[in-house]
């Protein structure tokens, strides 16, 4: 049909959240390596326009709810003209650009959407991220401060 298929845009959600961590100074796979795992337990995505092939994608990620137990993230995905893409930087290599929501969004609304989490240790048994990873719990908590967030 021309256009993206549905289920990727949840790969793109995934996408925002791996760079969110990463901007955090923790890679996803080493959360794993050290014990804390975060699966998602319900997604929801409004479809308001298609992405087509070759569109340029930004994917704005930010986190609406944070505890110790559970995240709940929101997510926009929108099309970029060239006049709106700023060049080299936070680019995946696919067309795609991940910028945090918490910015003047720029393009065309594709999608919105929301995953829910819970954290969990290796048994897949729910786990305080402040006692099981405490340091990612400081990184986080002291992001949503500077940025205004209710922690």
């Amino acid at each position: 049909m021309g256009v993206v298929y549905h289920a990727n845009y949840l790969s793109w959600f995934e996408s925002g959240r791996t760079e969110m961590f990463r901007g955090l100074g923790f890679a996803y796979r080493s959360l794993e390596d050290l014990g804390v795992l975060l699966p998602v337990t319900a997604a929801d995505l409004q479809f308001k326009s298609p992405a087509r092939y070759d569109d340029l994608i930004a994917v704005y990620a930010r986190l609406s709810v944070f505890s110790a137990l559970r995240v709940v993230y929101e997510y926009e995905i929108r099309r970029l003209t060239e006049q709106e893409d700023d060049g080299p930087g936070n680019h995946s290599g696919s067309g795609m650009k991940l910028e945090p929501l918490d910015q003047p969004l720029s393009g065309e609304l594709l999608v919105s959407g929301s995953t829910s989490h819970v954290w969990l240790n290796k048994d897949w048994k729910p786990v305080r991220l402040d006692r099981a990873l405490p340091e990612l719990y400081r990184a986080i908590t002291g992001a949503l401060r500077e940025e205004g967030g209710a922690v």
